[in-house]
């Protein structure tokens, strides 16, 4: 299907001459003088198909997808809650399996305790601060990942955004004493990025 829209030539002319020969024959008129052809500078009388503009600006209104909106699109289909449930419990069972092989062979080692909110503000925070250069043995030049760390505690940022209301007194009051102080390094660590090296004093005149 094409965009050309079909439309129909209706020559009123003869539509006119029916008219005055139903009428009775009405008295001729002048004929009105010829009006000049529009040079190129001037639009055309009459009507004006718009069809194709038409739909050029609507195109240009509406508004454009947002990466959500084209992630999703990308993203294959969500597994069924049956699919979840029996992959979960697959999941569980072979973690349990590595844990008591685990602790087969090192009797001393206790079960672990279960994964909770807290590990993973935590994992966010020690990879935050790694980027940042932390850990660094002494006499070795820190490794700084400046972009990276932004990423990760914009991460934790989205975390915090996403959960909240949903989080415990505890949790939340965790979740933000952890970006506060990541956002807190990161300022330092950019200030010092950006201020102007400072040239050595002046030797003293002997």
């Amino acid at each position: 299907m094409t965009d050309t829209p079909k439309f129909e030539v209706i020559d009123r002319r003869k539509m006119k001459a029916e008219e005055e020969k139903e009428s009775g024959g009405a008295a001729a008129q002048p004929a009105a003088p010829e009006k000049p052809a529009p040079t190129s500078s001037e639009p055309a009388p009459g009507p004006r198909l718009v069809v194709n503009e038409a739909r050029h600006e609507a195109e240009a209104q509406e508004p454009q997808e947002t990466a959500e909106q084209q992630l999703a699109e990308e993203m294959p289909a969500a597994p069924t809650a049956k699919e979840s449930s029996e992959q979960k419990a697959a999941y569980d069972a072979s973690a349990q399996r590595l844990e008591d092989l685990i602790r087969a062979q090192n009797p001393a080692v206790g079960p672990q305790p279960p994964v909770g909110f807290e590990h993973l503000v935590q994992q966010f925070y020690l990879s935050a601060m790694l980027q940042m250069g932390a850990g660094t043995q002494e006499g070795q030049r820190p490794r700084v990942d400046i972009m990276g760390a932004r990423a990760t505690i914009d991460l934790l940022g989205v975390l915090a955004e996403k959960t909240k209301g949903n989080l415990t007194d505890a949790e939340d009051r965790m979740l933000q004493s952890v970006l506060f102080e990541l956002r807190m390094a990161f300022l330092e660590l950019t200030s010092m990025v950006g201020a102007p090296s400072v040239p050595p004093p002046p030797a003293p005149k002997g």
